[in-house]
């Protein structure tokens, strides 16, 4: 075979695969399923999905392998919001607004834009290598999962599951829609606490003082309320307050929400701009007041001097007001958590709005009970808190949303507001008992993009018609997600389909951790330090990778910033590693953690891995080829280890497999590659084919070893390396792999005890001792590896007698000594370097291989230098100042940093003590 180069080989075994209809369910296996979470239909891969994605298509092609009858099912989400977000600004930048356009214009507009660009993200997946089913795929717009959203919601507004009602939600006024907490993100940002004097009705010289975040929203008071146990109010309650600037008067409240120790202990109350308030408001009837319009202005029931003003504009007004009225008491610098709409980053205001709901507590205790008895496990178990927190608190689900780009909400208006919900017009007249001539229109809103989320399992196989694929592929096996979706998808979806198909959606949730940087950090925009996996796969040159970092940064010395700290990173941009060596670090770094840290560094490792196993390849083709594998065949000790420790790794991985550790299952495929069947088998198999004293059937049998373990090796890999697998398996003569198409349907490697050889371990494991103790010696004494030594065998038993009798033409080749011998009975033991072998020692006689004088020098300055350097690591972990102020690993690092020093400091001491004996 040639040079390993993944760009040679991967995309065109994908083509072959998908042309060849390998991804499809085959067999009359036991049937397992994955949905894979919809992405964004426009959207692009970024490493959270390429994480993911990664880990789901080494399960599959793992259960493929199996025998199971596998479906990885692919589709896309319409992403409502962010697509419709994108198209109007593109749209704005040729100056037109949807509302110039209408909505079916503007929908076409949105259609030809999932047209032109929908394919980035199955391109992606594809070059992934992504084994999904792409004949069934499905989008969350399509005729069918349409005509699904329909019949859900329909049928759980005619069983009182869903209802319309105004209440306060959080509106974004850019968007101009309803947003549920989840698409909210509050951080703590700088901000002031404004204290107003608010004059007594009764007595307009005193005041009441009362501290808000919010000013503007004074406009919109219903009351002020106190504490009915705060000694210091309570003779003012039932009286009343003149609110400035309005020439309202408002009444003072008790209510035991109040927090007295919160600025003054008086709470101005706005129940239409404030979730809290809402509920005191409610709870004591205030009148509801909302000053704002739908993009955030003062509207017409503020005073006039404020309508038509922006609420930021407003609040700088009312500020100044007030300090002219002389109601400013103070402003004061405050930290508070200030919710963004999560797509357009501006500041959410709670907005009273017609939205439709889902009365979602019926729907939540069956999903609570379904976790709780274990029909569905979450892997690791400790997710399920986060489940079961959401769960056991969910509010009502505003469902509604003020676009136009989604499943239109299917019900519809006459003259006189009455609603009519049905799965069309037609429908809605025949249901209703309407006359012909009653005019109805449908309600502008669309439902959010989660509710028809939550039906996907189930209304991808066909649902609401029963079909074959629904009957053999539902309940799914196992859903792969991060922590931050638990509560937008996993929840909806067990709650959907518990009610819709009396079943659970899945049995298993595996919740991975978040993909961070190197250093821990979350990868952002703003940080610089997001990585595009296609990137790490094709490559990409410095200033292509500075641009793509630093593009529509607003903040100039930001950019400048991520720009050095990139090119010092990257001085000559990343180069293409190829899908494999990716996949395998995903794999490798898939713990059970919370945050998962992306290390170029291990990218760069395993593309040395893959390159490894390529040329082991091409070490046993090389060997193997134009020989006969026919005929009698006799197995040396190394071929029945190498069969041994290959069916010790293959049942490791597939206990890791079977219980999602895929970072435990990467761990055994590295290290019997690269330690066991290239170290090791590799070099000892070569006095076997090359060297006398070995006969035909031993080399045969040495051969066909070689490329058997060599086709299983690529078997039990393939679900996490699925390119180079097959380009080597190709390779592999047909008598040892058979005369199939695609490695990809071959069998599993069993995980069971057949060509367990612990005898055979054992004999290899003191060939080691012995071949790796006396390297050592060479490189602790500074031996050259091409001078002989002699090695003297002394102390041992008759095991090691037989063994040494049995193995020392392979001790000889690995070696290479002067001589190997045993102490002879009542021989004085040579002054000698020593290694330990169970009981018996392993002697390297010094005399003659090294410069007594030279070496006792350099061995001194190493002792010095090794103290020097430990000296200063005992003085940081005893300075406290160290230990109170760095991270806790940083300490951790000096203190086993103290120990290993120490610990080579005393051998360098018994390696001098040693040489002084010469």
């Amino acid at each position: 075979m040639k040079k390993y180069s993944p760009q040679e080989i991967e995309q065109s075994w994908y083509q072959k695969w998908e042309a060849n209809n390998y991804f499809a369910p085959r067999g009359n296996g036991t049937p397992y399923s994955i949905m894979i979470p919809p992405p964004n239909v426009t959207g692009t891969l970024h490493m959270g999905h390429a994480f993911q994605h990664s880990l789901v298509d080494a399960v599959i092609r793992y259960h493929r392998m199996k025998g199971d009858q596998t479906l990885w099912q692919m589709g896309t989400d319409h992403a409502g919001i962010s697509t419709q977000m994108l198209v109007t600004e593109q749209l704005a930048a040729q100056g037109i607004k949807p509302s110039d356009l209408g909505r079916e214009k503007f929908l076409e507009k949105v259609w030809e834009w999932k047209d032109q660009s929908g394919g980035t993200i199955s391109r992606q997946l594809r070059r992934l290598g992504a084994s999904l089913h792409w004949e069934t795929e499905r989008f969350t717009l399509d005729e069918g999962l349409s005509r699904a959203v329909l019949e859900v919601f329909v049928t759980l507004f005619d069983e009182g599951l869903i209802y319309r009602g105004k209440r306060l939600v959080n509106w974004d006024p850019v968007l101009k829609t309803s947003l549920s907490d989840l698409e909210v993100v509050s951080e703590e940002e700088n901000g002031f606490l404004w204290h107003l004097r608010y004059p007594l009705t009764d007595n307009p010289g005193e005041f009441l003082v009362v501290a808000t975040t919010r000013p503007e929203t004074m406009l919109g008071d219903s009351a002020v309320a106190v504490h009915p146990d705060d000694e210091r109010y309570r003779h003012l309650v039932g009286k009343s307050v003149q609110l400035p600037l309005t020439g309202r008067s408002i009444p003072i409240i008790a209510d035991h929400y109040v927090d007295s120790e919160f600025g003054t202990g008086c709470v101005k109350i706005t129940p239409a701009h404030d979730f809290n308030d809402y509920d005191m408001g409610r709870r004591h009837d205030l009148p509801v007041i909302n000053i704002f319009t739908d993009d955030a202005h003062i509207n017409d029931e503020a005073p006039e001097k404020y309508r038509g003003m922006d609420r930021f504009d407003a609040r700088k007004q009312i500020i100044a007001d007030l300090e002219d009225a002389g109601l400013l008491e103070k402003t004061e610098d405050h930290k508070l958590a200030v919710p963004r709409g999560e797509r357009t980053g501006v500041v959410v205001e709670p907005y009273m709005s017609d939205q439709w709901y889902v009365k979602i507590q019926p729907l939540a205790e069956p999903a609570i009970r379904a976790v709780e008895n274990g029909d569905i496990e979450f892997i690791p178990k400790n997710a399920e808190n986060i489940y079961f927190s959401w769960m056991r608190d969910i509010q009502d689900w505003c469902v509604s949303r003020q676009q136009w780009w989604g499943h239109r909400i299917p019900a519809w208006y006459d003259e006189e507001g009455n609603i009519y919900v049905a799965r069309s017009e037609s429908e809605a007249r025949t249901k209703y008992s309407l006359p012909d001539d009653l005019s109805l229109s449908q309600d502008d809103d669309v439902l959010d993009t989660w509710f028809s989320s939550a039906l996907w399992t189930f209304s991808t196989l066909g649902w609401p018609d029963k079909t074959p694929d629904l009957e053999t592929f539902h309940s799914t096996d196992l859903m792969v997600t991060g922590h931050d979706i638990i509560t937008f998808w996993v929840s909806r979806m067990i709650m959907m389909t518990l009610k819709f198909m009396g079943e659970v959606p899945f049995r298993k949730v595996y919740i991975h951790g978040l993909v961070t940087d190197a250093e821990g950090q979350k990868m952002s925009k703003s940080k610089g330090n997001g990585l595009d996996p296609m990137d790490i796969i094709d490559g990409i040159g410095i200033d292509d990778l500075v641009r793509k970092r630093t593009e529509n940064l607003l903040q100039p010395r930001m950019a400048q910033k991520i720009e050095k700290a990139t090119r010092a990173e990257f001085p000559e941009g990343i180069k293409a590693y190829g899908t494999d060596p990716l996949r395998f670090t995903f794999h490798s770094i898939a713990s059970r953690a919370r945050g998962v840290r992306f290390d170029m560094n291990r990218v760069e490792g395993y593309r040395n891995f893959c390159n490894k196993l390529w040329n082991a390849a091409n070490f046993v083709f090389m060997n193997t080829e134009s020989q006969s594998l026919s005929g009698e065949t006799e197995l040396s000790v190394i071929d029945l280890w190498i069969k041994s420790a290959f069916r010790r790794t293959a049942k490791a991985v597939n206990l890791a497999m079977e219980t999602y550790r895929f970072d435990l299952a990467a761990k055994a495929i590295y290290e019997f590659v690269w330690d066991e069947f290239c170290d090791w088998y590799l070099e000892l198999s070569k006095p076997i084919l090359n060297a006398e004293g070995f006969s035909d059937a031993q080399r045969r049998g040495t051969r066909v070893t070689l490329l058997s373990v060599l086709e299983e090796t690529l078997r039990l890999a393939h679900p996490f390396i699925p390119f180079i697998t097959e380009e080597i398996w190709q390779q592999i003569p047909v008598e040892i792999r058979s005369d199939a198409e695609t490695i990809m349907l071959q069998p599993y490697p069993a995980d069971d005890d057949t060509d367990i050889n612990e005898e055979a371990e054992n004999d290899l494991e003191w060939i080691k001792a012995i071949v790796t103790g006396t390297r050592n010696i060479r490189g602790e004494m500074d031996i050259s590896f091409a001078k002989a030594i002699p090695v003297i065998f002394y102390n041992g038993n008759d095991s090691d007698k037989a063994r040494l009798e049995k193995h020392q033409p392979l001790l000889e080749f690995l070696i290479k000594p002067e001589s190997i011998s045993w102490l002879a009975e009542g021989e004085d033991k040579p002054v000698s370097a020593v290694h330990l072998v169970g009981d018996m020692q392993v002697l390297v006689p010094m005399k003659g291989l090294i410069d007594k004088d030279a070496e006792l020098i350099r061995l001194d300055k190493e002792i010095d230098r090794k103290q020097k350097e430990k000296v200063r690591a005992e003085g940081k972990i005893n300075n406290p100042n160290f230990v109170d102020k760095a991270p806790a690993d940083v300490v951790q690092k000096e203190r086993d940093k103290v120990d290993e020093l120490g610990s080579a400091i005393a051998q360098l001491e018994e390696q001098k003590s040693r040489i002084e004996q010469l």
